[in-house]
């Protein structure tokens, strides 16, 4: 009988998207989570819901009791475990099958045999898969010197029992050997509970490539392509594409081949990954994972295929309705994983409550994070996929550079702005990439500033309402409105790299004065934290967040924020009636020009000091400087007349 209720066991993106799929065929789903995750988008989504445990995930997601109870209690008769957490768990696997239920996965022998990288290294071999010469023992002194006599160097240390780049370590000099073997088995032992290691030969400058293989239990084993996963930081995926854009027909055929015989030698059921190192025209096997990838979307963008719909066909026991010969890949696609971390203090974990969440119309975005959602430390920092799909590689390149433009999360640190500026380096325009490739220039793609954030957010604080003192009434709006005629321009002191900056902002002429810098900006259209603005003619789709003291605004997938020192109040330190006015109460530290000086207008009539910031004060027109009504050295009020301008020279 086939099932008809399936437990993701599952959280975020992926068991939406397995969730999705289950919808499709017609069964029933539920969802599992933690208290950390009571309110998570996959909780609300599923037909059902049961809780695990508390936040931890070996009390909650990596707990196979609370998997198999939650199974029994929303009377599941299938689970999918997504990847991660218990995806490649032999005894989840093996749980599952023990107590009736349908494993959307390849059978527990095989996610035993092929989860240890030594057993993989083996049955590979009997295989006829190349693999890299390496060494294997218990005793770090021995261990060490067979992996000098044998593998030599450089040399990666790898934990047998798992993956994610835990208990890994690359060793270049003989002398850092022993240190290496001792901090891998230690990672190895903490996070696998195995200190098992291999030490293999490591390959400089080598593209990481994995195949994706399918098969089903009547013998059918085919693959979909392969995948270029090279873009990594710390053995971590950042960037994928498929096809792999460096390799020829020779090398493609050598990959697929073997990873069929591969799985086929182990009899493999289900959607798996075999992954190899490439260098030239030689590869190596590196080892196979028994589930579905983070990557798998950019294999269904260039085969059309469904991949989750061919997992759950598969274990009902049905045939794969269709062949090797049926599998064609169209154009190009390439993959971005939106991380919560933070590129510019090495990509540290980050965790925060996501005030404003734009993900891009113009691409296939696999995420489960919306506005309002506290993002926490306890689970993998990965937000959510943007994938795109082009006719050739050019072509999807320039896709997902639009749409990480159009990519904002405010109010966690995340790496969108530093995946847009790496996707649209020459370096990766020309695909030339390794797997080492990010880790050996961690400062390739610094941020930009940008002038567009910086005025629009200039306005936006201008615009704000103030929720204190006088703000409900209207004349304590702070906005320059004035009685028979247009607004007085709005001045705000801004943090400008840890000093002060006047900005003057005119609503009536629609401009923003920043310095020396000057753009016209004009707001089209507002909706909620998206905005339409014109800045010198030319538009920007921004995302934006303005609270009392700061104005977010995400241009380029790059977050920029303008902090408020001061609202000066409307009309200070601009003319009315020729004056300038002090827009501040301070020290005036230096005068500029004398009476009967021409001027031009944003020109430096004098320094008021303040509060231990300078202030320039500038003629806001063209003409000529009738009075100058202060000296250096005095102290002036608040609005007090500083100078006195006139449009046209006195006759």
């Amino acid at each position: 009988m086939s099932p008809t209720i399936l437990l993701v066991a599952n959280r975020g993106e992926i068991a939406l998207r397995v969730i999705r799929a289950a919808w499709a065929a017609g069964l029933r789903t539920v969802a599992v989570y933690s208290d950390a995750d009571r309110a998570a988008p996959h909780v609300r989504a599923a037909d059902v819901a049961v809780r695990l445990g508390p936040a931890p995930a070996a009390d909650s997601y990596l707990s196979v009791a609370a998997v198999l109870d939650a199974a029994r209690v929303a009377g599941a008769d299938a689970v999918h475990p997504g990847y991660g957490f218990l995806a490649e768990s032999a005894d989840l696997a093996r749980a599952v099958v023990d107590a009736g239920l349908t494993w959307v996965g390849p059978p527990a022998a095989v996610v035993d045999l092929m989860g240890r990288k030594d057993e993989a290294r083996r049955v590979a071999v009997a295989a006829g898969v190349p693999v890299l010469p390496a060494a294997e023992g218990d005793d770090d002194a021995e261990l060490a010197r067979r992996a000098l006599a044998e593998v030599g160097l450089p040399a990666l240390v790898k934990a047998a029992a798992g993956g994610g780049g835990k208990g890994m370590r690359i060793v270049r000099a003989a002398t850092e050997l022993p240190a290496a073997l001792a901090a891998a088995r230690r990672e190895a032992r903490a996070a696998f509970d195995d200190a098992t290691l291999l030490v293999e030969r490591y390959v400089e400058a080598g593209r990481h490539v994995e195949v994706q293989v399918l098969a089903d239990s009547h013998g059918t084993v085919l693959h979909l392509g392969e995948r270029d996963c090279s873009v990594q930081r710390r053995h971590q995926k950042v960037v994928e594409e498929a096809p792999a854009p460096t390799i020829g027909p020779g090398i493609r055929r050598t990959l697929t081949d073997a990873a069929v015989r591969l799985a086929e030698r182990v009899g493999y059921v289900g959607a798996g990954t075999v992954e190899f190192l490439v260098a030239g025209e030689e590869a190596y096997f590196l080892e196979m994972n028994t589930r579905l990838q983070v990557e798998h979307p950019v294999t269904e963008a260039v085969t059309g295929l469904d991949l989750v719909d061919l997992q759950l066909r598969v274990a009902r026991g049905e045939r794969l309705p269709l062949a090797q010969e049926d599998v064609r890949l169209r154009g190009h696609a390439i993959e971005a994983r939106v991380y919560a971390e933070d590129p510019a203090r090495g990509f540290l974990p980050q965790a925060g409550v996501a005030a404003a969440v734009r993900w891009p119309d113009r691409a296939r975005v696999d995420a489960a994070l919306e506005p309002g959602q506290e993002v926490t430390t306890w689970y993998d920092p990965m937000l959510g996929k943007v994938v795109v799909h082009g006719a050739d590689r050019e072509s999807a390149r320039r896709a997902l550079v639009a749409a990480l433009d159009e990519t904002a999360v405010i109010g966690v640190t995340t790496n969108v702005g530093f995946l847009r500026r790496l996707v649209d380096s020459a370096d990766f325009r020309r695909a030339e990439i390794h797997t080492a490739w990010l880790d050996a220039r961690p400062d390739a793609f610094p941020p930009a500033g940008s002038d567009v954030a910086d005025h629009v957010g200039a306005w936006l604080l201008a615009d704000a309402r103030r929720d204190t003192g006088e703000a409900h009434h209207p004349f304590g709006a702070g906005d320059g409105w004035r009685l028979g005629g247009p607004p007085a321009p709005v001045l705000l002191v801004l943090d400008h790299d840890g000093a002060g900056e006047v900005c003057r902002v005119d609503a009536a002429g629609g401009t923003v004065r920043l310095g020396e810098r000057v753009r016209r900006v004009r707001p089209l259209t507002r909706d909620a934290d998206r905005l339409r603005v014109e800045v010198d003619g030319a538009t920007h789709d921004l995302v934006v967040h303005v609270g009392d003291t700061a104005a977010t605004v995400v241009h380029h997938g790059e977050v920029h924020t303008v902090r408020l020192r001061q609202r000066l109040g409307p009309g200070a330190g601009v003319t009315q009636g020729g004056e300038v006015t002090a827009p501040m109460p301070g020290l005036v530290h230096a005068l500029s020009v004398r009476p009967g000086q021409a001027v031009q207008a944003g020109e430096v009539l004098g320094v008021l000091e303040a509060m231990k910031m300078e202030i320039a004060i500038r003629a806001p027109h063209d003409g000529v400087v009738a009075t100058v009504a202060a000296s250096a050295g005095e102290h002036v009020r608040l609005g007090q007349t500083l100078f006195v301008i006139t449009e046209e020279a006195p006759a």
